[in-house]
């Protein structure tokens, strides 16, 4: 029983590190495709090491809250079972949807960057690419989002 619990929880835990959209400079979405996008150029400034928050929807929520109630559930029996059930869905509750938030969080960076023009702006992307001060890069914006990439 215990294993098949463990089981279900590195399921779960994987399956919401699948659901975590991405916000790297090289990945877009299948929107973006065949979308004309604005190119300016400019020499970052600096760069600073940023967290970019996990994902905070009810998946986590719900499944921490199932896995706790089945788990309250198993505790004592009749009535002491039914309340180890609400117990262990609240808390199970709780613990899941701070896993989801966990779990997805990823590393990023805000990269400050000097426009050609003279004006600066700064963007955060995901950190799976490598920025310095100095650096001669491309801003690429579509209308919605914008990535700076070398």
């Amino acid at each position: 029983m215990k294993i098949s619990k463990l089981l279900l929880i590195a399921l779960i835990s994987a399956f919401l590190a699948a659901c975590a959209s991405s916000n790297s400079g090289s990945v877009y979405s299948r929107d973006d495709a065949r979308k004309v996008q604005t190119v300016k150029t400019g020499v970052v400034e600096s760069v600073r090491s940023v967290k970019l928050e996990g994902t905070k929807t009810p998946i986590g929520t719900v499944a921490g809250g199932a896995i706790g109630g089945i788990a309250g559930g198993s505790v004592g029996h009749g009535s002491g079972s039914a309340i180890g059930a609400v117990i262990g869905a609240v808390a199970g509750g709780l613990a899941g949807s701070a896993v989801e938030e966990g779990v997805t969080r990823k590393d990023a960076l805000e990269i400050t960057v000097k426009l050609d023009g003279g004006s600066m702006i700064a963007i955060v992307q995901e950190a799976d690419e490598q920025f310095h001060a100095g650096d001669k890069v491309r801003i690429v914006e579509n209308g919605e989002t914008s990535r700076v990439t070398h």
